[in-house]
């Protein structure tokens, strides 16, 4: 029942992930910390539940998983890939340990009988249905498990033991899943919570205020001392907690491709499309040659844009291009059609979601949808109102989904809506589907015709003398600097040097900022020997040199004003303006224009119709839940004194409440609740069963 309690402890957390499958556990790189290794066991890679995990048996559980890999896709894992399975070695060591301690407490098992039904029995694992499921038409057939365990005896010990591992896999799936549904029952939603939330949704408020945004005074006008961030650390500990942790700043050496290595490779290129040209076998011609995979049929619309618009000129053999996309060249040859036997489309979207699962937020969702097609409809451009308006990650595209096939990947009414279309352009209609509103634009109509496509892409890779000067540059660098000073004063020396900062890294970060692959940086910043302003040698991370100095370290066990300096700043600074604001707006009498008049600049005065306690938004104010619980504790008339909200000072007055309509059945909003707090039982159990189980993770000294 430990369990239970621990994430009933953890209940408010609002979190939106939930662990999908047994090698996706969630775990946090800064949730550990770690006793120093070279004070215990320097071969200890971390605990759990009180085992000690060893390197050597940790590494032999990542051989295990690296064979797998190597045997599934032909090819030795890289450098990412060996970091992902060393996750979920690390993830299968908390399942066998921290998890099984927990199932057997309750008893919980998966019988062999219940296996046999998941494999080849009446409830056929999703995992063994997706394995077994004919590609081309995608049946699934009972009969091929059948027929291949019949002669699984007869086939290589690699594949016998691949398949006892899948087997075992989708057993711990299962024996998972049965845990977190019996925890899922512990969650119950009472009548009274379900009315508190339809109160919440449907009780509306028209309300006036007045707003004095934090930024209306100058920062440089409000001096804070050591001693108040320090206060105000000492009054809100849990708003900072401590980690391991290390800020640098850092500034590169480009080691791009000089216009003599483009040149050489456009030479290349060109000799390729003579032998791609006269090659009997191209495309084993082209994947001898390639640098990059080319697939080798494409519709118009999976094309480069380049490529695409050849499409008038192609000729049987005809040999496109070179064209350039970023630093890579491309070729190809046009070899013919064929139809598909499914079609494949292009198009952009534009999602408004509702901002609950109520009538009234999905009224308000399809009058936003319906005014930005209105907009699109009469000239406004559709991929800057993506940008701005849609709730979908492909936003930032302007809202291109990129090309896709009818196969029911996408939800059935937008798929419906693309493939039902005839031409390229917008749909003139809103589109709704259980993700809210959808604005679509059809790119590329649908089509099924394949173009045979033999393409070569070659890299523009920096020569040995390009790497050379971009290291003589970097070394002259570093040789001149050993502290911080001195590296500030190396960088205005230079031209067009640009200094990075790096705050808070983890100490098993693999990435710092947009420097992938940099686990050797991380590694010096949190080596024993290196100290707050020492500066790192030369490091080639990707195509460029690093060279970085430390100018922060954290600890878990001793959290300072340092280590959380600028947002503290920032905090108690507004705690000050706050201050300011409410003692220059003095009494408050008279009109809310009246009072801001007599402010002066800064003050504004706004009124906001039928806002909610669920999903208030106050305009300037933005989200405040400090004002809205002050403006539904009034009355209709009455009107608040001066506070300090999230984002400046404000005074509210409701002009009028309309309570929630009277009903009989709360059910809707019970069952909404308790589906919510059904969503987050993975992570509370996940984040239960590691605290319960004291984990110490110490990977990041070793890898």
């Amino acid at each position: 029942m430990s369990v239970i309690n621990k994430i009933r402890e953890h209940s408010g957390v609002a979190v939106g992930v939930i662990a999908v499958s047994l090698l996706l556990f969630i775990v946090g790189g800064d949730l550990l910390g770690g006793r120093n290794l070279f004070g215990g066991n320097q071969q200890e890679v971390g605990e759990i539940a009180g085992q000690s995990i060893d390197v050597q048996d940790f590494n032999a559980k990542v051989d295990q998983l690296r064979a797998q890999y190597e045997q599934q896709t032909g090819r030795a894992p890289g450098d990412q890939e060996m970091t992902q399975l060393r996750e979920q070695a690390w993830n299968q060591l908390l399942f066998d340990i921290a998890y099984q301690e927990q199932f057997d407490k309750l008893g919980l098992k998966v019988s062999p009988e219940e296996l046999f039904d998941m494999v080849q029995g009446n409830n056929i694992s999703p995992a063994v249905r997706q394995a077994f499921t004919n590609p081309q038409t995608g049946v699934f057939d009972k009969s091929q498990i059948i027929s291949y365990l019949k002669g699984i005896r007869n086939l290589p010990a690699q594949q016998q033991a691949a398949w006892a591992s899948f087997e075992q896999s989708i057993s711990e799936n299962r024996l998972r899943d049965k845990y977190e549904r019996l925890m899922t029952l512990s969650n119950y939603t009472t009548m009274a919570e379900a009315q508190k939330e339809y109160q919440a949704q449907n009780t509306k408020a028209n309300i006036k205020l007045l707003f004095v945004p934090y930024y209306a005074i100058n920062d440089t006008t409000v001096k804070v001392s050591d001693s108040e961030l320090q206060s105000y650390l000492d009054k809100h500990k849990d708003e900072f907690p401590g980690v391991n942790s290390r800020s640098m700043q850092y500034v590169t050496f480009s080691v791009a491709p000089s216009k003599e290595d483009s040149a050489n490779l456009y030479t290349e290129i060109k000799t390729l499309a003579r032998g791609l040209g006269a090659a009997g076998s191209d495309s084993t011609f082209a994947q001898q040659n390639s640098d990059v995979r080319v697939p080798l049929y494409m519709t118009a619309g999976e094309m480069p844009e380049q490529l695409r618009a050849s499409i008038p000129t192609f000729a049987q053999g005809g040999i496109y291009g070179p064209f350039r996309e970023g630093n890579t060249y491309f070729i190809y040859k046009y070899g013919g059609t064929k139809t598909d036997t499914s079609y494949t489309a292009r198009a952009s979207h534009i999602l408004i979601r509702p901002t609950a699962q109520t009538d009234s937020a999905k009224a308000d969702a399809r009058r936003r949808a319906q005014a930005i097609l209105e907009q699109i409809q009469g000239g406004a451009n559709f991929e800057v109102l993506a940008q701005q308006n849609s709730a979908d990650g492909s936003a930032q595209l302007g809202g291109d989904l990129g090309p896709f096939k009818n196969d029911g990947k996408m939800v059935k009414p937008f798929e419906s809506a693309v493939f039902g279309a005839t031409s390229a352009g917008l749909i003139p209609r809103l589109i709704e589907t259980e993700f809210g509103y959808h604005i679509i634009k059809v790119t590329q109509p649908k089509t099924n015709q394949l173009y045979r496509i033999v393409g070569i892409g070659k890299s523009i890779a920096p020569s040995q003398t390009t790497r050379d000067e971009a290291l003589r540059k970097a070394d002259q660098f570093a040789s001149g600097v050993g502290n911080q000073d001195e590296f500030n004063a190396k960088v205005k020396e230079e031209k067009g040097l640009v200094v990075a900062t790096a705050e808070r890294v983890p100490e098993g970060a693999n990435q710092v900022n947009a420097l992938t692959d940099a686990r050797q940086l991380v590694r010096w910043a949190f080596d024993n020997k290196t100290d707050v302003g020492d500066v790192s040698e030369p490091f080639e991370i990707g195509d460029q040199y690093v060279i970085a100095v430390l100018t922060n370290k954290t600890a878990k066990d001793d959290v300072k004003v340092s280590d959380y300096k600028n947002e503290l700043t920032a905090k108690v600074r507004n705690q000050l303006k706050g201050e300011q604001i409410i003692s220059k707006l003095g009494s408050a009498s008279g009109s809310l224009e009246s009072i801001a008049q007599k402010y002066g600049a800064g003050a504004l005065v706004e009124t906001v119709d039928d806002v909610n306690l669920a999903t208030g938004f106050l305009r300037s104010a933005g989200v405040d839940p400090t004002a809205l619980g002050k403006a539904f504790g009034l009355k209709a008339g009455q009107r608040s004194k001066p506070f300090a909200g999230e984002a400046g000072v404000l005074i509210v007055e409701p002009t009028q409440i309309t309570p929630a309509p009277a009903i009989a059945d709360y059910t809707m909003y019970k069952t909404q609740l308790q589906q919510n707090s059904a969503a987050r039982t993975g992570f509370y159990i996940n984040e239960a069963i590691k605290e319960a189980a004291k984990v110490e993770d110490n990977r990041a000294k070793f890898f």
